[in-house]
């Protein structure tokens, strides 16, 4: 009896001193939070929003450089009211898989004009002051910097369209861009990178030009030509090909509307969809003699995204242009950049 009693005993001491540890630590924690409260309510208001958001601010200079030369970047898709939180998280997938690039070649960005023959020159980092508000010394330690795409070197465009997100990158580089959405769904695929929460689809765009048939038959077809040469010993001998267009919520009466208030209207040549698959079959054929379309099973995914821009004068419409590998896009219900994450989540969150 006396063995139980001080068994007991020794339990119930052990009980109480982890009682009084549990309580010392839930005070530490109290005295903790109360301590940053004090700090927040000493910070200034735009001290404590700086604290809590790191948000990069638009680069409203970005739509009328989208009108003069093309550009790469990234098209996110999101939940509606949750394009800020789309965004953070958008910066820090692109971060983190830009190792996946080889520097010597993907990064050399090129400055073309869509609207005469591409010009091979890099200019990736030679407007940086102009464009994204940083130095020309910050631009030149990028050029060697591994880690270049991040939140400072994207700029953010403002969109009139809920739900989507836009960065730009400065000038052309359509390998850098199509290899890391490659790698963020290859990551996902085989489950090495968790499912991101809000972005539901990262678009790769290679390049961007005017709604215009010159230009966007001069953009296809340079960006054929190269893939072709990229990927020749995986193509067979008459290349299958598919056309995919989104407007992204901007209506055919909408731009319909733009060609007729234009004071240029007659010259303006914006194209409609059924135009505008004519031109781009047409580039093709141009650049791959020999090959067909074919919606079941195509071996090259153009994808034509119309871009929502603010600010943009009237007239004028911008489109992000990319050539694909079918194992990058869902074919149906219709031709699209592959998913993040599944349907049924998408549609949960919204």
């Amino acid at each position: 009896m006396a063995e139980e009693s001080e068994k007991i005993n020794m339990v119930s001491n052990n009980l109480k001193a982890e009682e009084t540890k549990q309580e010392q630590k839930a005070k530490q924690e109290e005295e903790e939070e109360e301590e940053e409260e004090e700090e927040e309510k000493e910070m200034k208001p735009w001290e404590q929003h700086s604290a809590v958001i790191n948000m990069p601010r638009f680069n409203y200079k970005a739509p009328s450089s989208l009108l003069q030369t093309s550009h790469s970047g990234f098209l996110i898709t999101c939940p509606i009211k949750r394009e800020k939180s789309a965004t953070k998280e958008a910066i820090s997938i692109i971060e983190k898989h830009f190792g996946c690039l080889d520097s010597s070649h993907d990064l050399d960005c090129e400055d073309v004009d869509v609207a005469s023959e591409p010009k091979r020159r890099k200019t990736c980092l030679q407007n940086a002051e102009g464009e994204s508000g940083g130095t020309a010394d910050q631009s030149r330690g990028s050029e060697s910097d591994p880690n270049m795409i991040n939140k400072d070197t994207l700029s953010l465009v403002k969109l009139t369209r809920s739900g989507l997100v836009l960065f730009i990158l400065l000038g052309d580089c359509p390998s850098a861009v199509t290899r890391i959405v490659s790698d963020i769904i290859t990551s996902l695929e085989t489950g090495t990178t968790k499912t991101p929460l809000w972005c539901h689809r990262i678009f790769p765009i290679q390049a961007t030009c005017s709604l215009k048939e010159r230009e966007v038959h001069t953009v296809v077809s340079r960006l054929v030509k190269q893939f072709v040469s990229d990927n020749k010993s995986e193509l067979s001998k008459s290349v299958k090909f598919a056309v995919g267009y989104n407007r992204r919520g901007i209506e055919e009466t909408e731009m319909n509307y733009r060609r007729t208030v234009s004071s240029e209207s007659q010259e303006c040549g914006l194209l409609d969809r059924s135009k505008c698959f004519s031109v781009v079959a047409g580039a093709v054929k141009e650049a791959i003699p020999d090959s067909v379309v074919d919606l079941k099973c195509p071996e090259i995914c153009i994808l034509i995204e119309v871009l929502p821009l603010s600010a943009v004068s009237d007239g004028s419409m911008i489109v992000a242009v990319s050539i694909l590998p079918q194992k990058l896009v869902n074919l149906k219900p219709k031709l699209s950049i592959k998913a993040l994450i599944s349907d049924a989540k998408a549609r949960n969150k919204k």
